[in-house]
């Protein structure tokens, strides 16, 4: 006689959603098609009252002009909170205080504070006149305003540094300066993050470094743009999203389960904030956020 075997279930328990601190990052569409896209995508996580939305920022002066009025909007249209971010690049002191000071009349309490990248792709050099780097940058914005300020982080270094080490005295002196948080770029290996905050925490950094979480639409992109900013892409990842190019179904599906299960390794160490590089699409990051037991609140519930 066999023996009858014993059935064995997989226990799914999603974290309580008033656990986690969730952000979502767009950045200013330049059509109205893409503007049409992007809004959609705020009015599907909103729901998910995310604790900021951040908005990204261009040197050019149409990209500055598209970023404010997208934070504007969000602010005027919407329950969220809009972050908008600035940098040092192509304006003099005077004209990025004067940003500031605008978004701090118009209600905008956060901005994420960024040395940032010449739109040419040129190495970067500081502006006449200008905030020479991010640290700079930072302690301009506390003469202009009480801002809350979040700055950028780098598990993998960032390729200008002259070395990890520096780059961590780097994030320590934007922190001393005032900055309040830090948002990673975004990592595939979970521990190189853990890693990156242990060395930071060493190095007396105690504010919260949240984790850069990308979902991955289009792998051949994120290939291309990982090795300009530094990210090792794991061949398991290669494995993953191979033959998947002309399937674009199976391909969400398996960057919403990658990205959740990071998110889960993530929380299993404590970690309790997520950052996600939404590129203006909703799907994939609201599914990862169900995953990890947000859910609509008040009256979206």
């Amino acid at each position: 006689m066999i023996e009858k075997q014993k059935q064995t279930s997989l226990s799914v328990h999603p974290f309580e959603s008033n656990d986690l601190n969730i952000s979502f990052e767009f950045f200013p569409p330049k059509t109205d098609k893409m503007a049409e896209t992007m809004w959609q995508s705020i009015k599907r996580l909103e729901p998910l009252s995310p604790r900021f939305v951040s908005v990204t920022y261009g040197a050019g002066g149409t990209t500055r002009e598209r970023t404010h009025q997208t934070v504007q909007r969000i602010n005027a249209e919407t329950t969220l909170s809009a972050a908008a971010h600035l940098t040092c690049v192509g304006a003099t002191r005077e004209e990025v205080n004067s940003v500031a000071q605008d978004y701090w009349q118009s209600g905008v309490r956060h901005i994420v504070a960024l040395r940032g990248d010449p739109p040419d792709g040129n190495c970067y050099s500081p502006y006449p006149g200008g905030y020479d780097y991010a640290v700079d940058l930072i302690a301009g914005l506390r003469e202009v305003a009480d801002f809350e300020i979040s700055v950028a982080a780098y598990p993998e270094t960032h390729p200008q540094a002259l070395s990890a080490e520096d780059d961590i005295d780097n994030l320590k002196r934007k922190i001393d300066v005032g900055a309040t948080r830090a948002i990673t770029q975004y990592f595939f290996d979970v521990g190189v993050y853990l890693d990156f905050v242990e060395r930071a925490r060493k190095a007396g950094i105690s504010v919260e470094i949240v984790p850069g979480i990308l979902p991955v639409t289009n792998f051949a992109q994120v290939v291309k743009f990982s090795a300009m900013c530094g990210t090792k892409v794991p061949d398991w990842m290669q494995q993953l999203f191979e033959g998947l190019d002309g399937d674009p179904d199976t391909r969400r599906l398996v960057a919403a389960t990658t990205a959740a299960e990071q998110c889960r390794l993530l929380r299993a160490e404590g970690i309790d904030a997520f950052h996600f590089y939404t590129l203006n699409r909703a799907d994939l990051s609201f599914a990862i956020c169900h995953i990890l037991g947000v859910r609509p609140c008040g009256d979206y519930a």
